[in-house]
């Protein structure tokens, strides 16, 4: 798989086979994200990488946690979207969920289902692999940056492998509840999971796909000859 390929098919999976990941593979693939962009060689990031009987007793011990609160309304870490969210953004992340829930067949006044829907989340949606990825609480917009190129590089690079993920910023809502189960030092700040796995190709939510802004919407070309 090329590059540009890559980057075309890379979506957001949030349905997984039972199909376990070698752990070579894993760690190869992690080793290979370590080649993205990092200002001044800092390398900010640290992973936290999960599977087998392990994340399965994480996944447990999480979702009992969160049973009765709507972790939707936490922001844990740090705000997820600003609030109040302001055009173009708003728009866009209401189109993003009206076609994911559409896609999952949950109607727009089922709280209940959106609710289970998001929880599936701390269940990383059924991959065989969790990643989280954190990085040293001193650090600033310099180095929060290099940890979003690590992470789409990573995103990028599992393609490759044939396979598919999810980043989910969800799981930075109840920092308090993980990262004691996942050793995270009170120095470092949780990011983000990582779902990773085989995508399950039958599950309607894999056939939803997320629309993008036009180049001329968020671009403004200077000094380029006009078609």
């Amino acid at each position: 798989m090329d590059v540009f390929e890559a980057v075309d098919s890379r979506k957001s999976c949030r349905a997984f086979l039972d199909k376990p990941v070698d752990g070579a593979t894993v760690r190869e693939l992690i080793g290979r994200a370590t080649r993205a962009a990092s200002g001044g060689n800092l390398q900010p990031w640290s992973v936290y990488a999960f599977t087998g009987a392990p994340l399965a007793e994480l996944v447990r011990t999480v979702l009992a946690a969160v049973d009765t609160v709507d972790p939707r309304g936490l922001n844990g870490e740090f705000p997820v979207y600003p609030e109040p969210l302001f055009e173009p953004f708003r728009s866009r992340r209401f189109e993003n969920g009206v076609g994911l829930y559409r896609a999952l067949g949950v109607a727009r006044g089922d709280d209940a289902g959106r609710l289970a829907q998001y929880k599936q989340n701390y269940a990383f949606f059924g991959a065989p692999v969790g990643l989280f990825l954190a990085l040293d609480r001193r650090c600033g917009p310099g180095q929060w940056t290099d940890v979003g190129g690590f992470l789409a590089t990573l995103m990028l690079l599992a393609r490759g492998y044939g396979l598919a993920t999810c980043a989910q910023e969800s799981w930075a809502r109840i920092a308090a509840i993980v990262t004691p189960l996942i050793g995270l030092p009170d120095t470092e700040m949780l990011f983000c999971g990582i779902a990773l796995g085989h995508a399950d190709a039958a599950a309607p939510v894999n056939r939803f796909r997320t629309a993008r802004a036009g180049v001329d919407e968020i671009c403004r070309f200077v000094g380029f000859e006009t078609a």
